[in-house]
């Protein structure tokens, strides 16, 4: 038996997201993102309301997405719940630490392992920020021997809309373009 649940931003699993940007002073700031994903091959899709971080964006037309794991739930947690135009130590109560990113103006979070380096195409809707992947970088801890991204080593984050809870997103269960081929 199925039941209706209504309009609902149910698909799993919802990355959580932690957005980075600077403002026009040089100082970092981050914001967690809830609802956003991959839009194409080299490009992502972020809903945004209005924030800092979107005023930020605004500046520079460039931004980060770290993506939260399960050792930074608390800290991915925090930025998303408290506005630095409330909290000017935003940053340092977070305790993340920021470095500047290789190829575009922003930062990146030192915690967070996996980085995607983003350049703003577009705004539709008024929230919705359709970006270019620019670059990502990776920390090595996460990577497999051929220096691909192992989520062996990784543990991603994922926000269920409807418990608000936060779960790890881990174990393979099978291999793409391939297990589907015993049907034929």
């Amino acid at each position: 038996m199925r039941k209706d649940l209504g309009i609902k931003p149910y698909l799993y699993p919802q990355l959580v997201m932690i957005i980075g940007t600077y403002d026009k002073d040089g100082n970092p700031n981050a914001m967690n993102a809830a609802w956003g994903g991959v839009a194409d091959y080299d490009k992502v899709i972020v809903c945004m309301s209005s924030h800092k971080t979107t005023e930020n964006i605004a500046l520079t037309n460039e931004f980060t997405i770290s993506i939260g794991d399960a050792n930074h739930v608390v800290e991915c947690d925090y930025v998303g719940i408290v506005s630095q135009n409330k909290e000017s130590n935003k940053m340092q109560k977070s305790r993340f630490t920021t470095s500047k990113a290789k190829n575009i103006n922003a930062p990146i979070i030192n915690e967070l392992p996996l980085c995607l380096e983003c350049r703003l195409l577009k705004i539709l809707e008024e929230d919705l920020y359709l970006a270019e992947i620019i670059n990502v970088n990776a920390d090595e801890s996460i990577l497999d021997e051929k220096g691909n991204i192992s989520l062996e080593k990784f543990t991603p984050i994922s926000y269920d809309p409807s418990t608000h809870g936060y779960y790890k997103v881990q174990g393979r269960v099978g291999n793409a373009f391939s297990d589907g081929k015993i049907i034929k």
